[in-house]
């Protein structure tokens, strides 16, 4: 399966149905007054972290996501379905952005974790709902709402314990084969790996997860190499092996190796150059890789790291070596409780789905004013402004919104246009003066 750790995608919320416009037709009952029943709400899209999942790419074959809309309300006050929500399952450890904002919605680091990324339509209500002692008969019902529409943007992070960091053919995939049941391709080239391997490595009764992380070379974090691509995935690694060839097989000075590396885990993330490290001197089954140890161990020592030979291919030191991480990840690992709820059937509601356009007008041209909202945008959206009983439920709503105020308060006038949600009317003394309940 191809490894894919980035996505773009665009998802639709069903829409709300349509309330019905109905009366109640039945024999000796001739005046059985307004029956109508209520839209159903559109369905939501919902992104769910799912453990079985491993990568994003059927989001990259499948780019548009959309929920079923309601239906329409029907005569006899029968309530139209609600449409289905549709989840979308991606792995754990994916970021959900914005697409056009940038705005990062979730991080979903737990399996069951859901973010609620496109809210469906309301239902519009049937005409039985609008019946009053004064207004018997009403023939308007509601629209259903419009179901939202965002374009996002996900990235996948591994969620790993451990990361193995270092220079193209310095033995990783090799250790994480020997530590772990993870089978990763190994040969004697650069860029063997070319996308990241979990394993899982267990210790007596410690276990945790380790990323063999593509090959960094000089310039990674400006996309050179492999390195651009993967980078991001050490960010979430509580402990970096740092492996280094003491044989300098390729004739490199592991020491520029160690320096260079470091300085591109800085310069793409400041915090990862702070990241605890352990340097692995690898590959000490070969003749020349003990003189190079005794030169460079000293000096890495010097800066404050520990040093640990071994031969990933022959097993040599890698006991040592794992208790050591077993013993660092106990102080590292953030404390589980065991207590908290699993996140199934739990939502995430990020606040661009919480915040709301307040109502505000402006003068767009001479004669012409724009109103704007999520409240007033609404009421228009969901009434038909061609019905005249619809036209004035509309404007009583208006103007308990402040409207008619806000058009007083910059100067409009009868005969002048005022446009809402892309739809353009004339001012009128209803307009202006509000409509008596």
């Amino acid at each position: 399966m191809r490894f894919v750790d980035e996505a773009e995608i665009v998802v639709k919320a069903g829409n709300g149905g349509n309330g019905a416009i109905s009366f109640r037709r039945e024999k000796f009952v001739p005046r059985g007054g307004p029956d109508g029943g209520d839209g159903g709400r559109g369905g939501n899209v919902i992104i769910q972290a799912d453990e079985s999942v491993r990568t994003l790419v059927d989001l990259q074959l499948n780019r548009y996501y959309r929920a079923e809309d309601g239906e329409h309300g029907r005569g006899s006050k029968k309530k139209g379905k609600d449409g289905e929500d549709i989840i979308i399952k991606v792995p754990v450890g994916t970021l959900v952005y914005d697409a056009q904002s940038g705005e990062l919605l979730a991080d979903l680091n737990e399996d069951g974790m859901g973010v609620l990324v496109a809210r469906g339509g309301i239902g519009g209500r049937g005409n039985a709902a609008f019946a009053t002692p004064v207004r018997q008969a009403p023939r308007f019902a509601e629209f259903g709402d419009k179901g939202e529409v965002r374009r996002l943007r996900l990235e996948l992070k591994l969620l790993a314990d451990v990361g193995l960091i270092g220079y193209p053919n310095v033995g990783k995939s090799t250790l994480i084969s020997r530590i772990s049941a993870a089978k990763p391709k190994i040969a004697d080239y650069p860029f063997t790996t070319l996308v990241p391997n979990l394993g899982t490595v267990k210790v007596d009764n410690f276990s945790f997860v380790v990323a063999d992380i593509p090959g960094l070379i000089e310039g990674a974090h400006r996309g050179a190499g492999l390195g651009h691509s993967f980078l991001r995935h050490v960010e979430r690694c509580h402990l970096l092996l740092h492996l280094l060839d003491m044989a300098a097989a390729e004739g490199r000075d592991p020491i520029k190796d160690f320096e260079v590396v470091n300085e591109e885990l800085k310069l793409f993330n400041p915090e990862l150059s702070k990241r605890p490290q352990i340097v692995v001197a690898n590959k000490m089954d070969l003749p020349q890789a003990k003189a190079l140890l005794s030169v460079c161990k000293p000096k890495l020592e010097a800066m404050g790291y520990e040093v640990f030979p071994i031969s990933a291919l022959t097993g040599e030191g890698i006991p040592q070596l794992l208790n050591r991480v077993v013993g660092l990840l106990k102080q590292l690992l953030p404390k589980r409780d065991t207590q908290t709820e699993r996140w199934h059937g739990k939502l995430i509601i990020p606040d661009v789905l919480r915040r709301r356009k307040p109502t505000s007008i402006r003068k767009v041209d001479e004669g012409i004013y724009e109103l704007s909202g999520d409240s007033v945008e609404r009421v228009v959206r969901m009434l038909d402004m061609g019905n005249n009983e619809a036209r004035m439920e509309a404007l009583r709503r208006l103007e308990r919104l402040g409207v008619c105020r806000l058009l007083r308060s910059v100067g409009a006038s009868v005969g002048e246009r005022v446009r809402v949600n892309g739809m353009e009317f004339e001012i009128d003394e209803l307009w202006l003066g509000g409509v008596s309940s």
